[in-house]
């Protein structure tokens, strides 16, 4: 369970990068060292997400494919305790 949590962490904190340089990309639209970065944040992102796929099952259902039946209802869900992580 804390090699899950770990990675999950590994990936809030990616995302958080890609969320933040793609608002600074909305008003900074030319800079190009921020497009390198959101770009390998974005890949780095994708890497983390398919390792989180094949150890634990779906991360979130937009970008998870999923075996039969639906995988995404399998427990803990989202809000629950054991899903989350302490910072």
């Amino acid at each position: 369970m804390n090699d899950m949590m770990e990675l999950k962490k590994e990936i809030t904190a990616v995302h958080m990068m890609l969320e933040d340089l793609q608002l600074y990309l909305n008003t900074h639209p030319a800079d190009q060292g921020a497009i390198a970065k959101r770009n390998a944040f974005a890949k780095q992102l994708k890497i983390l997400k398919d390792e989180y796929n094949k150890r634990y099952g779906m991360i979130n259902q937009d970008d998870s494919l999923s075996q039969s039946p639906w995988q995404w209802i399998e427990e803990p869900w989202p809000w629950e305790y054991d899903a989350n992580f302490k910072l």
